[in-house]
């Protein structure tokens, strides 16, 4: 029997950076796909993928003959497209363009009866490069590809047992095509000020519904050129005085006043002794700057002993 390694992956930006570039435009394509073809929820969870044993799934979506799905698998290398009436279409992932990947999507879906009408330029993103415009994003290493899915696997386990412990409303651990995180958010209860938006391509009114309540949210970000090291990240909106100044574990964690929000890089958990404790340590402290700044509720917590050192 094969025996598979418990430690974490090793992540290199540097690597898997261009891959990471394309990809990210696969997936906001993907993503629009369930969000035309979806009813609307609360802050936008009817637009996120999840984490999936092959990869990154959009779940069941609905469409005129029943359900359909779509799942980018990292272990075959290829986008899956199965209907509930039993069609089944696969498209190949290998360096190849946006527009290349877009064009073929959309023939496959219209193959299978299933009508899509999208935003087709990414959001979130500067420059917004339509989507069959594209040639410039064509890269996919398959290898690096799959170390990035496998730490999404790790990380996924480890923010649904942090989310088991909340008995208040809390988001599904849900990856958001917009930025590329994984990320899991936890609700006060009350609502927050308005929102002042100003996200890259995205709608002022999308964001102020996305924070029409105060939160506390923490997720895993991959990194960019201009903060090219993969971490984890906690904040909360609205942001109480004092709230960086609680103390955060373990202690590689920081608070970035320039951006308001608490980090810990990836490598720190993937080089400890005992990872999953580690990022919990950080998930547990960082929210709880958030509920004793923000006065939240403490009846919404529940099991948080088992996981403090």
């Amino acid at each position: 029997m094969e025996k598979h390694s418990l430690t974490w992956p090793i992540l290199d930006f540097e690597k898997y950076k261009d891959t990471l570039a394309t990809v990210h435009l696969w997936t906001q394509i993907v993503g629009k796909i369930r969000l035309s073809k979806s009813p609307w929820i609360n802050h936008s969870w009817h637009v996120t993928l999840y984490v999936s044993s092959r990869g990154l799934t959009t779940g069941s979506i609905p469409y005129v003959n029943g359900l359909f799905q779509l799942e980018f698998d990292f272990i075959a290398h290829e986008l899956l497209i199965t209907s509930s009436d039993g069609q089944r279409e696969n498209i190949a992932l290998y360096p190849r363009s946006v527009a290349n990947f877009y064009k073929e999507l959309l023939s496959r879906l219209e193959d299978m009866g299933i009508e899509i009408d999208i935003y087709a330029t990414p959001n979130e993103v500067d420059p917004a490069i339509p989507f069959i415009e594209d040639e410039l994003h064509n890269s996919y290493d398959a290898v690096q590809m799959r170390l990035l899915w496998q730490a999404l696997v790790k990380i996924e386990k480890v923010f649904t047992r942090f989310r088991a412990s909340f008995t208040g409303k809390v988001s599904p651990v849900h990856f958001f095509w917009g930025a590329f995180d994984l990320a899991v958010t936890r609700f006060s209860g009350r609502e927050a000020p308005k929102h002042q938006g100003g996200a890259p391509n995205m709608p002022d009114d999308v964001m102020q519904e996305a924070y029409s309540h105060e939160v506390s949210s923490c997720g895993f970000w991959p990194g960019s050129e201009q903060s090219p090291s993969p971490a984890f990240y906690s904040y909360c909106y609205p942001t109480p005085a004092g709230f960086g100044d609680q103390p955060a574990q373990p202690a590689d964690a920081f608070y970035s006043k320039e951006m308001g929000e608490f980090f810990l890089p990836y490598a720190v958990v993937q080089q400890a002794e005992d990872p999953e404790h580690t990022l919990m340590q950080f998930l547990i402290s960082t929210y709880q700057a958030a509920a004793i700044t923000g006065d939240w509720d403490a009846s919404l917590e529940c099991n948080l002993r088992h996981f403090e050192s």
